[in-house]
């Protein structure tokens, strides 16, 4: 992509506005505790120190907003006390230029090494770095220091107060993760009906695993509905597969397929049915035609072997999440659920139709259920130290962010003190709140940050100008605007900046200033700060282009695993050490949103590929979906214990897990992965009578992992002297020869 449309897609994503839905009651919340403490600092200390600690406790209820299933008050308050720390130190030091840019270097690359730890934690710690600047120029002793940052404590205290005191749509985000991961496999079955190989995005059942992640004290309050219908769910997605695709035995037409569609449909609107009970707390309305098509007495004989299983584990698995759905305890399922309710919340379960039968990786069907369990606050903090230690490195994109955002800042901070424009700070500001890892959202902040300033400011500056109002008048537009901000929040970066830019002119104003102090330097410092952010990332940026084979071999080694576990678990299904089939489930996919983040962020970059070209990475992808997919239509048939062994299935999994390994190698140096492991395992498999399922499987496999050879075979195409391609030989070429060049 060229820079010229780098820039018009970013800017265009930066002003869009988008349709989210809305939540008043968080908003006036958030509002509500900003009052309180600009009242509490305006009736002791005065209007300058009401808008210090407002610039507290309005970070702090942003803090809160931030992704996190349930709202936790330990992030307002580390917000309020690391907001109070650093404006206390900063105010120490304002007087001494070069002892404030040494403090606000270490600050702003403490604060990008952050993002390593998330998101949350980095927006967090740039966002105090940023209202720092503003609030270490409202202090005039170090005792009104000290006072600014003590009420900025109590700003974060206050919010954390009002979150405990009162919780709107309690357990709310959780029912809506996994109302998505229902209707997601509602979806999936429509389109199974008519594309019996469709594709699945996974995305829905991980946030639902995310959130599935609680607290044991929440664990004891959690509703019963949430309780086990994610473990099924996480069932139900190879069944459905399995039950539509030809290759386990319905053929593409007939009576049969027939009947699996109307299966699908049934399914599909059960699915949506529990999904609607969940997000709204309500008993489950199951269409009766969607149970009585289960119920159809001849579908025995018009499906048979796998078909046949699937449709009953499907049954079963539909019985199980309506009953769990509508509220029902688990110890309360009727043994027409079969038992799979029992483990359906852990982690350590295979995802299949059955309840495991033996002690090992897989549980045991009647083992007490398993809940994920959330760190506390405090143990997130060595977490998150030694995610930071980790990225600190030369070729890390997040220490490159760092040291961007540090050198930014001084600039920044610099040149807005040498121009004769007052309020410097300004421009660090900006940079600091622009500025994030990856290109696209830097430049579009960047953009959304400019426009929405100078909208703000207008309507802000408009309304005092025609308004002239007061202390009290100034706080309570800020307080609007700030809930306004809280409102739109969700809907992109344009409307929040507007929001904020007017937050600020009026809680200035509160404090004493002009808009005429505070307004044209604004928008000029906004404008200089942004063309710096955007500056620093062209000079020094980290590009994700030239990582995306680095990302697609990490998917690789991380698929190869699983498909092998799936494998495994037919050699002999008697053993206790049984593969970990969901574990390796679970990092295949994680590598796999890991491909997908990184494709979407090399999209909107202005870089052209090296190595990996656009058409090549979508091939790629495919075939590894696909390789994902056909292990995918076996793990819904995971024998029992006792089951008949198939041991060529051992050998191809070690072959398949070797050669995957060294296939991630070969795609990280640049080379075409070749699969003669796994094509002479599978040729002596079929010297072998063993179950054809599971063998005619292992060859799709085969076929899968050429396509991916195939794939990656056309992307770095050999230059002539003059620096042109040369024209490509017909027909295909050998992976085996490719792989020798």
């Amino acid at each position: 992509m060229s820079w010229r449309r780098a820039l018009k897609d970013t800017a265009r994503s930066g002003i869009a506005v988008e349709k989210k839905r809305l939540e008043p009651l968080i908003a006036v919340r958030g509002a509500a505790g900003l009052a309180i403490v600009i009242a509490l600092s305006l009736w002791l200390f005065g209007p300058a120190a009401a808008a210090s600690s407002a610039f507290g406790a309005f970070q702090a209820a942003i803090a809160t907003f931030q992704r996190s299933w349930r709202p936790r008050p330990e992030l307002a308050i580390a917000s309020g006390t690391s907001l109070a720390v650093s404006t206390f130190l900063g105010y120490l030091t304002i007087s001494k230029e070069p002892l404030f840019l040494a403090l606000l270097v270490v600050w702003t690359f403490a604060a990008g090494m952050s993002w390593a730890a998330g998101p949350t934690i980095g927006l967090i710690a740039s966002s105090n770095v940023a209202i720092m600047l503003v609030t270490v120029t409202l202090p005039t002793s170090v005792a009104q220091a000290a006072g600014h940052a003590a009420m900025m404590i109590v700003g974060g205290l206050v919010q954390a107060a009002l979150i405990v005191l009162f919780p709107v749509r309690r357990w709310g985000a959780h029912r809506d993760a996994l109302a998505d991961a229902l209707a997601a496999e509602a979806d999936y079955a429509r389109r199974l009906r008519h594309d019996p190989v469709a594709s699945f995005d996974p995305q829905p059942l991980m946030e639902a695993r995310n959130a599935a992640a609680v607290t044991p004290r929440q664990a004891r309050r959690r509703p019963a509905e949430l309780h086990g219908a994610r473990g099924i769910a996480e069932r139900i997605r190879p069944v459905l597969a399995s039950l539509a695709d030809p290759a386990m035995g319905v053929p593409a037409e007939g009576h049969a397929r027939d009947r699996v569609r109307e299966l699908l449909a049934s399914a599909a609107a059960l699915l949506d049915a529990a999904a609607h009970a969940i997000r709204h707390g309500e008993p489950v309305a199951a269409p009766p035609a969607a149970l009585a098509t289960f119920r159809t007495p001849d579908t025995g004989s018009i499906l048979t072997g796998a078909p046949y299983r699937a449709m009953t584990r499907l049954n079963t698995l539909l019985q199980d999440v309506v009953e769990t759905a509508g509220g029902t305890p688990q110890q309360d399922v009727p043994s027409g659920a079969r038992g799979t309710a029992h483990s359906a919340e852990s982690d350590g379960q295979s995802t299949s139709g059955r309840a495991p039968t033996h002690p090992g990786a897989r549980g045991t069907a009647h083992s007490a259920p398993t809940t994920r369990t959330r760190p506390t606050f405090l143990a997130l903090i060595p977490k998150a130290l030694k995610a930071m230690r980790g990225e600190l490195h030369r070729g890390s994109p997040i220490t490159r962010h760092a040291t961007r955002v540090s050198a930014v800042a001084a600039t920044g901070y610099i040149l807005g003190t040498w121009l004769p424009l007052g309020h410097g700070y300004w421009a660090p500001l900006t940079s600091v709140m622009v500025m994030r890892p990856d290109f696209s959202q830097t430049y579009s902040r960047a953009v959304a940050r400019l426009a929405g300033t100078v909208i703000g400011v207008a309507v802000a500056t408009g309304v005092v100008q025609a308004a002239t109002p007061g202390t009290l008048q100034s706080g309570t537009l800020a307080v609007a605007s700030a809930a306004l901000m809280y409102l739109l929040m969700r809907t992109g970066q344009f409307a929040t900046q507007a929001c904020i830019a007017a937050y600020v002119v009026f809680l200035l104003g509160m404090g004493g200033e002009e808009w005429t102090q505070t307004v044209p330097e604004r928008v000029l410092l906004t404008l200089m700060g942004g063309l710096l952010a955007m500056l620093a990332y062209a000079v020094y940026p980290a590009w994700e282009t030239p990582r995306l084979r680095t990302r697609l071999a990490d998917w690789l080694a991380a698929q190869g695993p699983y498909v092998a576990a799936v494998f495994g678990s037919y050699a002999d299904p008697s053993v206790r050490d049984a593969p970990d089939v969901r574990g390796a489930l679970l990092t295949a996919r994680t590598a796999r949103a890991a491909w997908h983040a990184a494709v979407a962020r090399a999209t909107a970059e202005p870089v052209r590929h090296r190595g990996l070209s656009r058409t090549a990475a979508d091939d790629a992808e495919d075939a590894l979906a696909q390789l994902g997919r056909v292990a995918m239509l076996l793990e819904a048939h995971l024998p029992e214990r006792g089951a008949t062994p198939v041991p060529p299935a051992a050998r191809f999994a070690d072959a398949l897990r070797e050669s995957t390994h060294k296939g991630a190698k070969a795609i990280r140096e640049r080379r075409v992965p070749t699969w003669d492991a796994v094509r002479e395992a599978l040729d002596a498999w079929e010297t072998e009578d063993t179950d054809k399922v599971v063998r005619n499987t292992a060859t799709l496999v085969l076929d899968t992992l050429t396509e991916l050879s195939e794939a990656l075979d056309t992307a770095v195409p050999p230059m002539t002297l003059d620096g042109t391609a040369p024209e490509k030989p017909d027909g295909p070429r050998d992976p085996k020869d490719s792989a020798t060049r």
